[in-house]
């Protein structure tokens, strides 16, 4: 079998991923196993690196807040803002503290210094402006909308004034309280106020779509690009809050639904304008069901990557990762029936596998589902190899 699963391996680079693909997709997409491995990182941004200098890729996008991360593309295009500032504010899901992440915006800060923008790299982020343990006001997302429409469009076509958007919306602590998650009568989710707001969002944004030929002709490209940005932002957002107020089985479906559906325009968005690079955990980026077991049962939602490749096919590439080993997690030598198991029986420590070769040499022998030992770890399920292009391997994790 060794011998076999040799024979779809390559060497971990860019010229052997694209080499398993078709052409050059639009958005190509790397998970990880479980967050906070620098390991990860480090591979990450030495792929990210060669596809930068020999393949053409000019973004990356990283499972953080979409709204925090305009801070990071600001300080790599332009030069806004210190370093120290800019990971503080720049990333959610305490991303800012990982070196990193730290140093991939030191490399593109240095990339981009001196060129000109049209090859200047990137940054976006396309998660949604919500955490674990709640959301966030959509303050920011929509009194930037706003703003933007009243600078550019008649005023008589703005269905409200700022002043009734900032009435309406309130203190942002009461959108963002932690308990909301778990006490959904805590949530102002679906008080009149954000029932209002839910309207005045849409009505913003379908201003801002009836204006696309005129705000492109009086605004730069990458500020009707932003716009866009609020828009989805705000109407993720204050769509979550709504499901965060309700009750019922299908709560946390409503809920992890909604946060990969923002994912997906997010990311379909970014596809618009130039290749892009995407980082996030598998479960977000394999084009499948995801599923996770909350303390209700088992959840299902389709994933981002499912909706992104619904609409781009093979334009949507994915390479996910393996681990062999996590031992400050407790995850040990993987068992020899799993995916794991075989890859970590090979000599090298980081290798790229043809996924799809790699399920064809199995299909005799198909591969047990790894155990997972801890929440944050979701070891690949051996039923997704037909569904991703490549597979990462790393054979261990030191301590982190």
């Amino acid at each position: 079998m060794t011998t076999g699963i040799k024979d779809v391996t390559r060497p971990l680079d860019a010229a052997s991923v694209m080499a398993l693909l078709p052409g050059r997709p639009r958005v190509l997409a790397l998970g990880e196993p479980t967050h906070l491995e620098e390991t990860l990182l480090d591979v990450r941004n030495e792929l990210f690196r060669q596809l930068v200098e020999r393949e053409g890729y000019r973004a990356i996008a990283l499972e953080s807040d979409c709204l925090r991360g305009l801070v990071v593309d600001d300080h790599v295009t332009s030069g806004v803002g210190a370093l120290d500032e800019v990971m503080e504010r720049g990333f959610s899901h305490e991303w800012g503290a990982l070196e990193g992440n730290r140093e991939l915006v030191r490399w593109m800060r240095d990339h981009n210094a001196g060129r000109p923008a049209d090859e200047q790299v990137r940054f976006t982020a396309f998660d949604s402006p919500t955490e674990i343990t709640h959301a966030e006001s959509p303050r920011q997302a929509l009194m930037a909308l706003h703003g933007y429409l009243a600078a550019h469009v008649d005023a008589a076509l703005l269905p409200c004034g700022a002043d009734t958007l900032d009435r309406l919306i309130g203190a942002d602590e009461r959108w963002s309280d932690q308990g909301a998650m778990r006490d959904p009568s805590r949530s102002v989710g679906r008080s009149p106020e954000a029932a209002e707001l839910r309207l005045l969002a849409d009505d913003l944004v379908a201003l801002l779509d009836a204006q696309t030929p005129h705000l492109l002709a009086a605004t730069a490209q990458d500020d009707w690009d932003r716009a866009r940005l609020y828009g989805r932002a705000a109407v993720g957002l204050l769509r979550y809050h709504a499901h965060l107020a309700g009750t019922g089985p299908a709560r946390m479906l409503r809920l992890l639904a909604t946060r990969a559906a923002v994912m997906a325009a997010n990311l379909l968005a970014f596809a618009e304008r130039r290749p892009t690079f995407v980082f996030s955990h598998n479960l977000h980026l394999t084009p499948a069901a995801g599923t996770m077991r909350m303390e209700q049962g088992p959840v299902r939602w389709w994933s981002a990557g499912a909706l992104v490749r619904a609409r781009l096919g093979a334009d949507y590439a994915v390479l996910a990762t393996a681990v062999g080993t996590i031992r400050h997690h407790g995850v040990d030598t993987p068992p020899a029936g799993t995916v794991e198991g075989l890859l970590h029986a090979m000599p090298e420590d980081r290798f790229l596998v043809d996924a799809r070769g790699l399920a064809a040499a199995l299909a005799g022998a198909p591969p047990a589902a790894r155990e997972s030992p801890y929440f944050g770890y979701f070891p690949l399920d051996p039923a997704h190899l037909d569904l991703i292009d490549g597979l990462v391997f790393v054979r261990g994790l030191p301590r982190a």
